[in-house]
């Protein structure tokens, strides 16, 4: 897939997610065929500030590209700014921070601290100030440039259309559509025919998201949407194979589903990871959800759960890992 002057080798890609897609998860994604993949969402404004932390989220190593740097904010002036600092690496505060490919807008975040800012999927009730957005942060950077939104404010206001149009007038090279409207977070069926209008209206490349647990739900998207792409969010997490079992039926080869051991050994490995970049301390917390999905389907899992969810040291949570998996 391509994505103005990007060659991109496939067309799955990870979602941002906050909390989630940081560099272990996103490493270990591309390990099993995720062609693109995100940071966790960048305030533009922490970056205007120069905030150590936030900067943080957008530590890429060369070895993970490609790889999108997501930013969000309403302010074009400060948005405009927070690409060419990414895109020129003037906020790296960290040796060895490798620019990111793509710079792409968060229009879609419907979490209420976000949109009470006049943020993410706020931004989908001003088609004008998208634009707006979209002509400075163009105007900003030499990255390929998308712009990730959703199907619409409410079931009243499904605009995903009009505002996908202002993205591409405003010099957006893809569009991403998440097929629920801000008011349904991630509740109920993913609107494909919303997505495949969007399509169908823009000569940019149009990605479908929302809704996507397997390969029948990545082909149904396809084939109903005709989308160039598919961003694949919440279906990834504790399962990265995800990116290759859609990979197979795409290219009709045969998938042989992981066990539950080789479960466990790459969630041992996403944890070595986190740990190495992080911090046991932290990745302890931060690993907790990720290991609990990993092993969603192992026979007593609620109670292992539990424990992890009671673990305070990385190595108790490595212990019980190696436990469950001499248990099999």
């Amino acid at each position: 897939m391509k994505i103005k002057d990007l060659e991109i080798q496939g067309n799955l890609f990870l979602a941002p997610m906050a909390g989630l897609t940081d560099r272990s998860f996103r490493s270990v994604c591309k390990r099993y065929g995720a062609a693109l993949t995100y940071t966790e969402m960048i305030s533009s404004k922490a970056l205007h500030y120069k905030d150590k932390k936030t900067a943080r989220l957008a530590y890429i190593e060369s070895e993970d590209l490609p790889v999108a740097a997501q930013i969000f904010g309403h302010e074009p002036e400060i948005m405009a700014e927070a690409a060419h600092l990414l895109s020129t690496g003037e906020y790296a505060y960290y040796d060895g921070c490798a620019l990111p490919d793509i710079i792409d807008i968060n229009m879609g975040c419907p979490v209420k601290k976000i949109v009470t800012g006049g943020d993410g999927s706020a931004l989908m009730k001003n088609p004008s100030l998208i634009y707006d957005i979209v002509k400075k942060t163009r105007a900003a950077t030499e990255k390929p440039l998308t712009v990730k939104l959703r199907a619409g404010w409410d079931a009243s206001s499904k605009n995903a259309l009009e505002c996908a149009l202002a993205a591409q007038e405003g010099g957006a090279d893809a569009v991403c559509v998440h097929g629920r409207t801000r008011e349904e977070f991630y509740t109920p069926p993913v609107d494909l025919e919303i997505i495949a209008n969007v399509k169908s209206a823009l000569k940019i490349p149009v990605i479908g998201n929302g809704g996507i647990f397997s390969a029948d739900d990545a082909i149904k998207m396809l084939s109903e949407t005709k989308c160039d792409g598919l961003m694949i969010a919440r279906g990834a997490v504790g399962n990265p194979f995800i990116f290759a079992e859609i990979n197979a039926r795409l290219s009709q080869k045969e998938y042989k589903a992981p066990d539950i051991s080789e479960k466990i050994d790459v969630a041992i490995a996403h944890a070595e990871l986190m740990a190495a970049d992080k911090g046991e301390n932290v990745s302890v917390h931060e690993l907790k959800k990720h290991v609990a999905a990993y092993i969603h389907d192992v026979r007593g899992a609620a109670s292992v759960r539990g424990r992890i969810f009671a673990c305070e040291k990385f190595e108790d949570m490595i212990d019980i890992l190696s436990e469950l998996k001499n248990s099999l």
